[in-house]
């Protein structure tokens, strides 16, 4: 240690011009700094001089002694002291010796200059990044432009995002990834610099330099996952008013073609709110007709209807009902080459039916939860029955009932292949098994009995997609068919 204080005090008068020394506090003790000294020392000199110019060229106070002590560093030219511990007097340092410790100022000096270097760049990389997440923020604030108005009359052109196209991505979606993906990499960039910027500097700045940034930088995550996950709620709201919108949108087409079509065939004469049937003209996964009114909790029913089917193949689906737990919470299919099939819960049961002939018939499937039992009935005639189906489940309420298509979520999701082409009428459901009596009448046209949980009324059954209604009378068709 003291070694290494002397060759700081030999580059410091060093680096001073000859004649200039430093003042220190005086002392009334030159007996016992002389005692300190070595006496046969030829550097002595050199490091402090003749008590004599040192008497005469430094201040005095009146009437006291000099005030420079006698240990005042002098330039050296070609050597400098070097104190050994343990010992009295060190060997004289050669030339090597003092341009080492030049070089060694020299490069504490880059060092530090380095450092101030290395924390200004990284300021600036705060700076920036700062600026990237306030050019986010302005992207997400702006609103989105708003389309223009369809013309009066005219159906508007499918738009993206509808009847099967995908949405495009917003503007500011795009730029926010993109952002996102910039700022990820400059912090990869910056946490891998991180270690070699601290090798070969003091161990305290860098230290709290590195925390100071990776704290910054993990509060710019947490800002841009915050803003992502807004963003991500405000697609899935904007989706829901479309579909919203673009339901409204086709309620009131419906409207205005039932309009049109009673201005063609003039005012028509009072008919029951029962007499209409729906007409799906088309196989496809958007004509469908939907029941206003939800079932309550079940433990039995019995649901029927007059159908008249035009399919090729099976008939597809003239009912389904989902609730928001299971999809298939009632449903009659018959899809492809498969058999007539009733779903209760996802639960299968095949009907012995034969609706292909593109014929009115009087359809009823009746179930009840004691032991699954069911059976099935065409134009008034018992043709199937069985149990285990669905044994002991309750039907859910709160559901949505669709007349012409099969739901694979809560009211959508529809597959054209399983869609009913052809006309329907009468849909009604009970809470209970009907007696095979009262079926039957129903089917001969000898009852008008309605269902008591829903019953079959113009106002309770709204068309979408192109489907459509029409006067019907049941018995008429009937016996025409």
């Amino acid at each position: 240690m003291l070694a290494f204080l002397g060759a700081i005090i030999c580059i410091i008068a060093s680096v001073h011009p000859a004649g200039t020394a430093a003042p220190a506090a005086a002392a009334d003790n030159d007996s016992a700094a002389a005692a300190l000294l070595p006496a046969a020392d030829k550097g002595l000199g050199a490091l402090h001089g003749p008590a004599e110019a040192l008497a005469s060229a430094g201040p005095r106070l009146p009437g006291g002694p000099p005030l420079f002590s006698r240990f005042v560093c002098t330039p050296l030219s070609t050597e400098c002291p070097a104190t050994g511990t343990g010992s009295a007097a060190g060997s004289a340092a050669g030339p090597e010796e003092l341009l080492a410790l030049r070089s060694a100022a020299a490069q504490l000096r880059r060092t530090a200059l380095e450092q101030k270097e290395r924390i200004r760049m990284d300021q600036e990389t705060i700076r920036e990044l700062t600026g990237k997440l306030s050019r986010c923020e302005g992207g997400l604030r702006s609103p989105p432009a708003a389309a223009p108005p369809a013309a009066a009359g005219l159906r508007a052109a499918p738009r993206p995002g509808t009847m099967g196209h995908p949405p495009d991505e917003p503007p500011a979606v795009r730029e926010l990834e993109e952002a996102v993906r910039t700022l990820q990499d400059r912090i990869d960039r910056i946490e891998q610099e991180l270690p070699a910027r601290t090798n070969g500097s003091a161990p305290t700045a860098p230290a709290l330099a590195r925390d100071a940034l990776h704290t910054k930088m993990e509060q710019l995550e947490e800002q841009l996952l915050s803003k992502i996950l807004t963003l991500q709620k405000e697609r899935q709201a904007a989706s829901t008013d479309r579909s919203q919108q673009q339901h409204n949108i086709e309620k009131e087409l419906n409207s205005l073609q039932n309009r049109v079509t009673e201005l063609e065939h003039g005012p028509l004469g009072y008919s029951p709110p029962d007499a209409f049937k729906v007409t799906i003209p088309v196989q496809n996964n958007y004509m469908y007709a939907r029941v206003k009114k939800s079932l309550p909790e079940l433990y039995a029913f019995t649901i029927c209807m007059w159908l008249k089917s035009k399919a090729l193949a099976g008939i597809g689906t003239p009912f389904s009902y989902s609730v928001p737990s299971q999809a298939n919470e009632i449903v009659l299919l018959e899809w492809g080459t498969n058999p007539l099939e009733l779903l209760i819960n996802d639960k299968v049961a095949q009907l012995p039916l034969s609706l292909k002939d593109k014929a009115w018939h009087h359809v009823c499937v009746a179930w009840t939860t004691r032991d699954g039992k069911w059976s099935a009935y065409q134009d008034g005639e018992q043709r199937g029955a069985g149990e285990n189906l669905a044994s002991w489940h309750s039907i859910r309420p709160q559901g949505i009932i669709i007349l012409g298509q099969e739901q694979d979520t809560l009211g959508g999701r529809f597959d054209a292949t399983q869609a009913f082409v052809g006309e329907l009428a009468q849909f009604g459901v009970w809470d209970h098994m009907l007696a095979p009596a009262e079926i039957l009448a129903l089917a001969n046209c000898t009852s008008h009995l309605q269902g008591n949980v829903i019953q079959w009324d113009d106002q309770a059954v709204e068309v979408f997609g192109g489907a459509s209604k029409a006067g019907f009378a049941a018995c008429e068709e009937g016996r025409k068919a």
